[in-house]
């Protein structure tokens, strides 16, 4: 049996939320989700749960408050927080945008697509994740809907 995984989602869209903790549920990898609506909500979680952080964050860019970039660069600056892989989930796409995420530790970038294209994402994260070989892909391996 597979350890549970905790999992955080940043995301300020009610309706992205809801479809991603859907999702989740349809991979056969036990997990437990935790949201927050904004950046400023993701970094008051951080701290106050500091003992006992998520597994993984799933970031979106596009929040008010704090955006997912600021909360990226804050929480790889952060002696306790800067080991959480932090994979972006985003309908953004801009290559530039890649480059800078990637150069400021992003693990991985999910673009917001299908449920279908979803599920096969966090799929195969969480898989990755019970192998125990989370490490940063290189740059061309960054973007998951590129994958094959």
């Amino acid at each position: 049996m597979f350890k549970q995984f905790h999992l955080l989602l940043a995301d300020d869209d009610q309706d992205d939320r809801y479809f991603f903790n859907k999702t989740l549920q349809e991979v056969p990898i036990p997990t437990h989700l935790t949201t927050v609506k904004d950046g400023e909500k993701l970094m008051h979680y951080l701290s106050k749960n500091s003992k006992q952080l998520p597994d993984a964050l799933f970031l979106d860019l596009n929040m008010p408050r704090k955006n997912g970039t600021e909360c990226l660069i804050e929480i790889k600056n952060n002696e306790i927080f800067k080991e959480i892989p932090v994979i972006i989930y985003s309908t953004s796409h801009p290559e530039d945008v890649a480059d800078l995420l990637y150069k400021n530790g992003a693990h991985y970038y999910i673009r917001k697509a299908s449920v279908e294209d979803l599920k096969k994402a966090l799929h195969r994260i969480l898989t990755i994740m019970v192998e125990k070989k989370f490490t940063r892909p290189p740059r061309n391996q960054f973007i998951l809907s590129l994958l094959k």
